[in-house]
């Protein structure tokens, strides 16, 4: 199918925004992506920069997200997922043309749940969206020519992952813990509020295998990725009552955890620039429902900078590889959910603010 877009392409050259959109900072020639269906978001570059892959509500007959690839030079747009089934969080292998992400779709009850979503949507009733962790959640790898291969069969919720810069390696979140041993009462009544609760982050290799469990703290721990050297891992952890979500790294082994944030606000959706030199993450640190983005270096020494200042949703910020365009999920433009935008990044500007921040007052880890 072909998107309805502008022609955006490589070089944004045919920008139709201002240059500076109001109220944001290092944001050039701001634009919508993405409009087909009810959401589209969480879109990351292929390593040559000439690809986005992203997950979109827009099957006929499924009313959850599938994985797209959109080519920048020609507009054209691929289904990567099977097209039924729940999906998320894709991610392109460096190397080898691999697209990773999360799946659904080899569970029997995939349809039966599809058909009961959208009975409940066209019954006229209404609830606040939410994840729902299903542990029938797995993660696959599809090939250059279309070949899906599963990567992990175990039970619980596996999603959320990343390959590291080498390709060698993927990180990602999954409770299967809770599932493999004998949860007491109080573990259970935990699950059935919380089942991310019991999310905790694992390294394997690329092609599957043996996962190693990384975290071993009560909350949320999850939305991991390499930073930009493959030495550490990025990642967001919630506190026990999921509100409060901070900005950690740590070693590949799980050693040496470092918090860079404490907003004591929802802090979450790190990624690295290519630089090396500092993150871009999401908050709601100015009100619940009012997700904005900020830049932190990447040993949290310094204050934050605010990136956008918008009402609504602007999270899961992405940079392209040579580090001069940023993708994120936004619902500023739209009534209705949110899409895919992008825009110019200026990298220089971003660099002097953070220069300039002030250092950051240190808390006592927990």
């Amino acid at each position: 199918m072909r998107i309805a877009i502008p022609s955006v392409f490589l070089g944004l050259c045919l920008a139709v925004g201002p240059a500076h959109a109001e109220g944001d900072r290092f944001l050039e020639r701001p634009r919508q992506l993405t409009f087909e269906g009810a959401r589209a978001g969480e879109g990351y570059f292929s390593p040559d920069g000439s690809k986005l892959v992203f997950q979109s509500e827009r099957e006929p007959g499924n009313p959850f997200y599938q994985i797209y690839e959109l080519d920048f030079e020609t507009g054209e747009t691929r289904r990567i997922s099977p097209g039924h089934g729940k999906t998320t969080c894709a991610f392109f292998r460096a190397g080898s043309g691999e697209i990773l992400f999360a799946s659904t779709h080899h569970d029997p009850e995939s349809l039966a749940l599809q058909k009961a979503e959208l009975d409940f949507r066209a019954s006229g009733q209404e609830r606040r969206y939410a994840w729902d962790y299903d542990p029938e959640m797995d993660l696959y790898a599809m090939d250059r020519e279309g070949a899906l291969q599963r990567l992990t069969r175990t039970r619980g919720y596996d999603a959320e992952g990343s390959y590291s810069p080498d390709g060698k390696w993927i990180v990602f979140a999954s409770n299967r813990h809770y599932f493999a041993g004998t949860p007491t009462d109080e573990e259970k009544a935990i699950f059935e509020s919380d089942a991310a609760f019991f999310n905790e982050l694992y390294l394997m290799p690329a092609d599957g295998g043996e996962a190693r469990r990384l975290t071993r703290v009560d909350g949320y721990d999850g939305g991991p990725f390499f930073t930009a050297d493959g030495a550490r891992i990025i990642w967001r952890r919630f506190d026990e009552e999921g509100l409060i979500a901070d900005l950690w790294t740590m070693r590949l082994d799980g050693s040496d955890a470092r918090r860079i944030t404490d907003f004591e606000s929802m802090s979450w959706a790190p990624y690295p620039h290519p630089s090396g030199n500092y993150f871009i993450f999401t908050t709601n640190k100015f009100g619940f429902e009012n997700f904005e983005l900020f830049i932190v270096d990447t040993d949290g020494r310094k204050e934050p900078v605010r990136v956008t200042s918008t009402d609504g949703f602007d999270g899961l910020p992405v940079f392209s590889p040579d580090g001069r365009r940023l993708a994120w999920t936004t619902d500023r433009g739209s009534g209705d959910g949110a899409q895919l935008w992008i825009a110019r990044w200026d990298h220089e500007a971003a660099s002097a603010a953070l220069d300039g921040a002030p250092l950051r007052q240190q808390k006592e880890e927990p």
